[in-house]
């Protein structure tokens, strides 16, 4: 497929499936144009020593200021172009462009400026009817039970750290961790890393990867030691490089700590609370919103099962890079949402990284499907909507907003939370229209293991 504007020439081809290679040519006279504009801006905005505001001479601001000027024009050329041709062309983009060659080529006078993109594009396909799907709702409540494990929680986070020579099960070993590849690429260098000496079970997790004899390579380990892990890289990793690698972890060890749980007459009066009654009641207020997301996320799973099942989509047999990473980004947020603890997230971000690609390919279609899904329901998301989540999400973690805000933009998840309201918004419309019968947790979670088996 292939296009014209009076500025610019469009080529568009298969780059594989739901992606899309765009090529643009710009001609040497808009190039020449644009950066004579900029060039003109600066000459006038320009204050030099020695010469007047508007006064510099125009040699001398191509040679202060040319590089990082047509840097510039090159990068608003593109925008615009690949806005236009995304425009014309009628693609329905769902990420950003990710891989061609604008990083390497760079715009020159009196020459075309030409360059490749690649975007990842909603595949075509048919939905099924999203009415009257048959849905089951578990009820669930707050138990003294779920309130007693939820008080020895915050005993836990509230506890201090008690060093060790040497590690035991549960303990936490804080150091100097390197991963490299068979070929000697090294892909993390991280001081401060925090690995735990599993309790019960082999299985551990270093630098994000799920090791299933982590605790056998790892020993015995005191302060001061090193030791050495090797294992496969995860085949849906969101870094290529790191994906079926055979791959060599060290850890310096520079201290061992223990976690000793808070008295809970400390936790309540660090809470600013009058007793263990009034602490008790806060947690099951905030439970009682947990349960409501639980039972809301059981029937969403059901929906998704019932969507993959019945929608006829072609992908690509092994997810890209972009995607694997969208894909962490998402489940993460859903796990901050949902108030799972911080170490606990990392744990199910390594198990995902871990999961075959059949269920990641099964994931990118869950994206695609909700994605159409919005279209045709008219989903939308509202500031405020995005503020009101941030909220609820921070409250779960007692940060208070702005720091999740934060963190947030430093980790590129603000994108996730937006792309998360439009799924649930999605999932409710539909839900909304379902066939909903209720039931008990336990009748629940036995109907869900029959649905297993």
């Amino acid at each position: 497929m292939s296009t014209a504007t009076a500025d610019h020439k469009v080529q568009i081809s298969d780059a594989g499936p739901s992606l899309k290679k765009i090529s643009i040519e710009i001609p040497a006279s808009a190039v020449e144009s644009k950066i004579r504009t900029s060039m003109d801006i600066m000459a006038d905005q320009a204050a030099l020593p020695g010469f007047r505001k508007g006064k510099v001479p125009r040699w001398l601001v191509e040679k202060k200021f040319g590089k990082s000027l047509r840097d510039q024009a090159k990068n608003e050329l593109a925008g615009e172009a690949y806005r236009k041709a995304i425009e014309e062309n009628k693609l329905k983009v769902v990420a950003d462009p990710s891989g061609g060659n604008l990083d390497k080529v760079e715009v020159v006078d009196g020459k075309p400026f030409s360059f490749e993109l690649e975007v990842e594009v909603l595949p075509e396909f048919e939905l099924p009817s999203l009415e009257g799907i048959e849905v089951k709702k578990p009820t669930v409540e707050v138990t003294d039970a779920i309130i007693d494990e939820e008080v020895k929680k915050i005993c836990i986070n509230e506890g201090s750290l008690e060093s060790r020579d040497a590690a035991e099960g549960g303990d936490y070993l804080t150091g100097h961790a390197i991963m490299k590849g068979k070929d000697g690429t090294e892909y993390y260098n991280l001081k401060g890393a925090v690995v735990q000496k599993p309790t019960g079970t082999d299985k551990g997790m270093i630098l994000g990867i799920m090791v299933d004899d982590f605790a056998k390579q790892m020993g015995k380990p005191g302060v001061g030691d090193t030791f050495t892990v090797k294992a496969k890289g995860p085949e849906q990793h969101e870094v290529e490089g790191i994906r079926n690698n055979d791959l060599t972890m060290t850890f310096q060890v520079e201290r061992i700590d223990r976690i000793i749980a808070a008295k809970i007459e400390d936790v309540v009066q660090a809470f600013g609370m009058q007793d263990e009654k009034q602490m008790r009641d806060a947690i099951r207020q905030r439970l009682s919103i947990n349960v409501q997301i639980q039972s809301q996320t059981a029937m969403h799973n059901q929906i998704a099962k019932h969507l993959i099942e019945t929608t006829k989509l072609d992908l690509p047999a092994r997810i890209t890079a972009n995607q694997a990473e969208r894909t962490l980004q998402r489940r993460r947020v859903e796990l901050l949402y949902r108030g799972v603890e911080a170490h606990k997230i990392e744990e199910h971000m390594a198990e995902l990284r871990a999961q075959s690609n059949v269920a990641a390919v099964r994931e990118l279609k869950m994206f695609f499907i909700l994605f159409r899904a919005a279209e045709q329901l008219s989903v939308q998301v509202r500031e405020n909507e995005v503020n009101q989540r941030i909220i609820q999400m921070a409250q779960q973690r007692n940060m208070r907003p702005e720091q999740l805000v934060q963190q947030l933009r430093q980790s590129n998840q603000l994108n996730a939370v937006v792309q998360q309201i439009r799924d649930h918004k999605t999932m409710d419309t539909i839900l909304a229209k379902a066939k909903v019968s209720e039931m008990s947790a336990d009748e629940y979670n036995k109907w869900a293991k029959e649905q297993k088996d």
